[in-house]
């Protein structure tokens, strides 16, 4: 059945944060992967499930900056993986496969925003590549290891308002914007747990895309001050602006999203402040989602063409 886009009244908000959304949730014997759960809301996240009993395995690319960010955190092990590299993605994978485990949770929260122009791999655009498709190689890759009732969850943003997906010139050959770039990757996270969660629920599995919130964190690292204002991060005195999330509450939509009862049965929708959200209204106003990010007919085109790029599909 396919679930509705509409607010199912969780009882959270986007004050709430990942602890609070964890209480009386008990994880113990469940294992997660997070990417990018050594930084940022990665990071909060990576702490909360393992205070709520829950085994995480941290794949980074930055090995000794993961060590030093979860140090004395216990219920953690870090593996290398750089997302922008398909030989890693499946060397990584290999080796979790290897191990004979099972995920019941996989947070995808690494990603890259608004970056300078960068190719990787054959030319790909460096936001698409590493934001997406690293993850549904990734995704697809650890297929077999995924546990019947597991959830995957990929971390989008409101960015994707930005952009649809650009299907006559995805990678950004013919001129770059770096919004644009941003907001096609972001639509396609979208657009990835839309069909994974149509060719997953056979097994139990289910996938969810979320908007964070706006969080200060190193994910803004290519942006000046003055951006940072003019995107209402920040005031003119250089203050964080009451819109803007800690990194508590910034994880506790997608810790949300990953074990919640509340979303038992259900998948294939965008979250935002701890439920799902509504459609993005008629007005213009950035909230809720785009009807061009949970299309069906597209989500399945991407598919096709990401499996194309990547040269991967587990459910061919």
């Amino acid at each position: 059945m396919t679930t509705a886009q509409h607010k199912i009244g969780s009882g959270f908000g986007a004050t709430s944060t990942a602890s609070e959304v964890l209480d009386g949730v008990n994880l113990t014997g469940k294992l997660a992967v997070v990417t990018g759960g050594y930084s940022g809301i990665g990071l909060e996240t990576t702490r909360a499930l393992v205070a709520a009993g829950a085994h995480v395995v941290v794949p980074a690319r930055r090995r000794a900056s993961a060590e030093e960010a979860l140090a004395g955190v216990g219920g953690v092990e870090i593996d290398e993986l750089d997302l922008a590299d398909l030989d890693s993605v499946r060397a990584f994978a290999g080796r979790f496969i290897a191990s004979g485990r099972g995920i019941d949770l996989f947070i995808g929260s690494a990603g890259i925003m608004a970056a300078p122009e960068t190719r990787i791999g054959p030319g790909w655009e460096a936001q698409f590549a590493t934001n997406h498709l690293g993850h549904f190689a990734l995704v697809n890759r650890l297929w077999p290891a995924f546990a019947p009732g597991a959830r995957i969850v990929s971390v989008s943003s409101r960015g994707h308002f930005f952009s649809g997906i650009r299907w006559d010139d995805p990678q950004f050959e013919r001129g770059y914007d770096k919004w644009e770039a941003y907001g096609q990757a972001k639509t396609a996270d979208i657009l990835f747990t839309v069909r994974l969660d149509h060719l997953a629920r056979a097994r139990g599995v289910r996938a969810f895309a979320l908007h964070p919130g706006r969080i200060l964190t190193n994910l803004v690292r290519h942006l000046t001050n003055d951006e940072l204002v003019a995107r209402g991060m920040l005031d003119e005195n250089g203050a964080l602006t009451g819109e803007t999330k800690d990194t508590g509450q910034g994880a506790a939509t997608q810790v949300w999203a990953a074990t919640s009862p509340q979303l038992d049965g259900m998948g294939g929708v965008y979250l935002e402040d701890c439920d799902i959200a509504e459609p993005a209204p008629a007005d213009g106003t950035m909230t809720g989602v785009c009807g061009y990010a949970v299309d069906s007919a597209a989500a399945a085109r991407l598919w096709a063409l990401s499996a194309e790029l990547t040269g991967v599909d587990a459910f061919a």
